[in-house]
This record gives structure tokens, sequence and C-alpha cells, in this order.
């Protein structure tokens, strides 16, 4: 593999692009006067400073939420479609600026960065078409004694939390159908990665976005800003994307005003390979499902379990496409893959590679943090990873493929389901029989069959056991900001 960290490529913010707190349709300063750093990971520099919002900004945002919901929710869906599909278009329109601002902020490769932009925009557009098509039904009850009608209605005023490895597809995913059901809401985008969301912002206010109706709160006290805002009974929906540790406080909190939950949370996802695969598009799925975006990702593959008849191959091939990767700043050519976070980032990697290797793991290629400038890592294979090590347990979010084995569908699908995790598998297979055994076996809300990309605005995206509640995308993601009523009209 190649290095590149000493390359700072030159790159400007868009000129339009706020650093202020918006609250109630304008764009205003921290109550306090705080301000927050933001730095490019690559180099470790500041880009710019934003807002930095305490308690009282945030019951402020929620105020104007709160007073914006009534109109919001009596608005057209058609003039709300409309607002969120002028928004994808202008997003799709910009998406330079969209994808260099994430590579600035975040870190990842400029052609990933790119790709968000597309994923990410397609929740404007997909939503834009859902809010036409919030459904209710009509009919006589079993008893003929009445007509039942079934509506619904927006839940209310949503509070989005959103992590920072993908700082345009998480908003976008929470904000859109939201909007589109007709609720207001109050975003707090990662203080690691908040520029993407505020420019985001910006375009929905061009848009036509009413005041109130989008309000994005940054702040470096996560807690502090929380804290009065789930206590508050206004408040009727969270949705939450990070990890579990912190989704589980976020859920007792809210219990107390019963509030409406949607939690995405940690992954520890299993990449089965049988020995009946097709090994080139095992090794291609494999690249996509570890590496993509550093391997920070929810949905990345975290336990590569293989067919002992194949492990040595693979990792063969794995290690060789490995070594090819170019380490560098995302916005220069040809790099594949961009720094990490942040230097915790870089130290909780090495930690877990360095407890992989003490049981016995072997390192086939990188294993070394890079010297900076920036937070690098090298991507690194791992072979003959042992029961009982760190990452078949924890989430890795870094650049690390660690292979164990196995050699019955029993024991194959024993040791992916060996988790408290269920967000995402990915299993490769040519048996169809086996393949729809695995569909019911195997306890992840998402499944990946022969391919190691599952994502789309269209689908269901979700976990099971500690890797959330709910589901965003498809028609699910607007259900969660949607309220059922029952009407009863005697005969």
């Amino acid at each position: 593999m190649s290095t590149d960290t000493e390359n700072r490529v030159s790159a400007q913010l868009p000129a339009d692009l706020p650093t202020g707190l918006l609250i109630n349709g304008e764009w205003t300063d921290s109550s306090t006067g705080g301000r927050i750093s933001v730095t490019d990971p690559s180099t470790g520099e500041e880009l710019t400073s934003i807002a930095d919002a305490s308690a009282d900004d945030a019951v402020a945002a929620l105020d104007a939420a709160a007073a914006a919901q009534a109109e919001w929710a009596a608005t057209a869906p058609r003039t709300r479609g409309e607002i969120l599909r002028k928004t994808f278009d202008e997003v799709t329109r910009r998406k330079d600026d969209f994808a260099r601002l994430m590579t600035m902020e975040m870190g990842k490769p400029l052609a990933e960065a790119y790709g968000e932009v597309t994923y990410g925009s397609e929740f404007l557009r997909w939503f834009s078409e859902e809010a036409v098509r919030i459904n209710g039904r009509y009919g006589l009850n079993p008893e003929g004694t009445g007509r039942m009608v079934v509506s619904s209605r927006p839940v209310g005023p949503a509070y989005l939390i959103t992590p920072w490895n993908f700082p345009l597809a998480m908003a976008t995913r929470k904000i859109a159908p939201a909007l589109a059901a007709g609720c207001p809401v109050i975003i707090k985008p990662a203080a690691n990665t908040p520029l993407t969301t505020l420019l985001l912002a910006q375009v929905l206010i061009d848009a036509g976005v009413p005041a109130g109706v989008v309000n994005v709160i940054a702040s470096s006290d996560s807690a502090g800003v929380t804290k009065p805002l789930l206590s508050d009974p206004r408040l009727r929906k969270l949705s939450f994307t990070g990890s579990t540790p912190v989704g589980r406080r976020l859920l007792a909190q809210a219990a107390e005003n019963i509030l409406r939950t949607s939690m995405e949370l940690g992954g520890n996802a299993p990449f089965l390979i049988f020995d009946d695969a097709d090994l080139d598009a095992a090794v291609d799925g494999a690249m996509i499902a570890k590496f993509r975006n550093i391997g920070q990702a929810c949905t990345a593959a975290n336990r590569f379990i293989v067919h002992s008849s194949l492990a040595e191959e693979f990792v063969a091939r794995v290690t060789e496409r490995v070594r090819a990767m170019k380490i560098g700043s995302g916005l220069a050519d040809g790099v594949n893959i961009g720094p990490l976070i942040d230097g915790k980032a870089v130290s909780g990697t090495e930690e877990l590679v360095a407890d992989a290797v003490d049981r016995g793991a072997r390192v086939t290629t990188g294993g070394e943090r890079v010297d900076g400038p920036g937070f690098f890592y090298q991507p690194t294979v791992l072979s003959d990873v042992a029961p009982g090590t760190r990452l078949l347990h924890e989430e890795i979010f870094g650049p690390v493929l660690g292979v164990t084995t196995f050699d019955t569908e029993e024991e194959g699908v024993a040791a992916a389901n060996d988790t408290e995790y269920g967000l995402v598998s990915y299993a490769y297979t040519r048996d169809l029989a086996r393949a729809h055994r695995l569909i019911d076996s195997l306890e992840t809300g998402m499944m990946g069959l022969n391919t190691g990309l599952v994502s789309n605005a269209a689908a269901p995206f979700g976990g099971v056991k500690a890797s959330g509640l709910g589901r965003e995308g498809s028609q699910e993601g607007i259900e969660e900001y949607l309220e059922t009523k029952y009407t009863l009209i005697p005969a």
C-alpha cells in the first residue's frame, strides 16, 4: 500500500455555508457565544468554527418547532413533497459542494463522498413522493353497526440526532420522512461533522421550508442540550443514530414522556463465505463491505467467517487487494483510504489489532498507525483470528478485516449470531436452498446475499437485538413519524 498523508489538497468551504444555529428560520449565534472548532481529520487543522448550542438554545428550537407544528401538519402533502423535491434537485445540482465538504470534514475519499450525495439525496426524492401516499382505510365493522375510519396524523415535533460518519445521508434519512409526514424537526448533527447539515439546512430554507419547521443545533454538550428536550412534553419523537450504550441512555430518558423512538445503533456484521461461494464475487463484496467509508460504518463487515476450505485463498486475495490501496487525503487523486475521524479512533483501532495479535492472529498486511499529520491507520488484514478476540465482539469502526473459519453451516450461522448486535449480515453461497435458510436463521434486520452493499432509500434500514428499534427509508420510514387514529361512525 502507498501512503500520501503529506498531500494537503487545497479546498474552500462553500461561500454560503452557515456557521450559526438555525432557530425559527434565522441563523443566529449561541446564547452563550460559544463556538465549536471543526477540523479536517486529514491534517488536524481547523476548517472553521460554528455556533455551540446551549440548553437554552435547544429549548428555543423546540419553541419554534412546536409553534410551527399545526400549520406544517395542515400544509398540503403535495406542497410538503414539492419542497423536498426542490431540495433534492438543488443538492444534486450542488453535488460538488456537498461532496468536497463531506470529504473535508469527515475524511472519506472524494469518490465515496459523491456516492453519498447520490445516496443521501435519494431520501429527499423518495420521501417527496411518499408525502402524497399517506394512506388510511374505511370500512364496515364486522357487526355492521358502524363505519371504521383509520387515519394517520403527524406524531409532532421530532428531535433528530445524527452521527459523524455519513453527514448528508444520516441527515436526509431523518429529515425527509419527518417533513413528509408533517413533523417539524430539531436536528443535532455530530460536532465532528456539522457543516454538511448546516449547508443542507440552508438549501431547505431556499427550497421553501417555513420558519420553525427545520431547526439545527450543533453542540459540544450533547447531554446538556438533549436532556431539556426529552423532558419537555411538547417533544413527541426521538430518532437517534449512534452507539448502543448512548441509545440505551436515551431510551431511558425518552420513557419519561413515552416518546416515539427510532434507534439505529451499533453493528457487528458477519460476512459468511460458504464453500460453494463465488470467491471472486466474495472478495469484491468484502472490499466494499469492509473498507467503504474507511470501515467507519455501522453496516461495515466486522467478522469474516470463511469456510476452512477457502480461508487461505480468501486471505491471500484480500491481502493483495489491500496492499494496493493508497492512503491519504480524501481530496487527493487515487486515494482509497482516508483518515479516521480523530486520534481516539486511531488508538481504538490500534488496541483491537494488538489484542487480536496477542491472541494469535497473523497480520498479513498493515497493522500500524500512520504518522501524521492527520489521523490515519493502515488498512489491515488479520488471519487466524481466535475465539474471544475483542474484534469479534466489538464494533471495529476502522479499516481492519479479520478472518476466522468454520466447517459446517450450523457452525457458521452460530458464529454469525454470537453477538448482541443484529443490524446487517452478508452471506455468499450459490446454494439456493441454503440462501433461503439463511434468510430465516441469521438474526439481523438486513441481509446482503452475494452482495457487500445493501443500503437503498427504497429499502427499510434497521436492526434487531441491540442494534435498534424501528426502520428508516422505504414506506416504513415515514410511518415512524405518524400516529394511527381510529374513528367509529355509527351506521
